[in-house]
């Protein structure tokens, strides 16, 4: 059995969302980030990098989310998550994931954690500032470049869903108006009404 590691709040719900959806036989292992379980000894044998998520499997641990949204969707095919006999559109669907890793998560980690990048107060002031413009300029370029609709990679949901998803639950926090985004918007409410979407949020909400 896979064995899911996750923090409310961050990026792993959408690796939860799609192990739900595949129908894979997993346990969710909950990490408490105000007891600093993720850099407990433990864990840090699993992870090294101290961070969500981390999908345990029989063959080791993998993680950062585009990698375990991969092998998801490779190992459970029938789920039809990615499309996994388009070599381009597969492609697509790798660069989409790896601009949020990549490009927008960091955007948002510079609101909370700006530690991570400098030890100047000023400095990290300055980026918690920022936030609003850069997240509301990446989620504008999704909505208007990369956005195919109905869903992102056009008329078959694939793991850009889930994990776009999981990062626009971010927007109000960040000072960005979700509803600039009615094309995102509108995915992530036709989401919501899953139920497997509605399983993995109720259990991370009672933890």
């Amino acid at each position: 059995m896979l064995k899911l590691y996750y923090a409310p709040g961050t990026c792993a719900l959408a690796s939860h969302i799609a192990l739900e959806y595949a129908g894979a036989p997993y346990e969710a292992v909950r990490l408490d980030f105000k007891a600093q379980q993720q850099r407990s000894p433990e864990y840090l044998k699993i992870n090294p990098k101290g961070r969500v998520p981390a999908l345990v499997t029989d063959r080791g641990a993998l993680t950062e989310t585009p990698a375990l949204l991969l092998y998801i969707a490779q190992a459970w095919p029938a789920a039809q998550l990615a499309p996994l006999d388009d070599p381009f559109a597969l492609a697509k669907m790798n660069e989409f994931n790896s601009y949020l890793c990549s490009t927008v998560h960091p955007y948002h980690a510079h609101g909370a954690r700006g530690s991570r990048w400098s030890d100047d107060a000023a400095a990290i002031e300055s980026m918690k500032k920022k936030v609003p413009q850069t997240m509301g300029e990446s989620f504008t370029l999704i909505e208007e470049q990369f956005f195919k609709g109905p869903w992102v990679l056009g008329e078959r949901m694939s793991t850009c869903d889930l994990y776009l998803y999981t990062i626009a639950r971010w927007l109000k926090g960040d000072g960005v108006d979700p509803a600039r985004f009615p094309r995102v918007a509108d995915m992530a409410a036709r989401l919501e009404q899953q139920p497997q979407v509605q399983k993995v949020l109720a259990a991370q909400q009672a933890g």
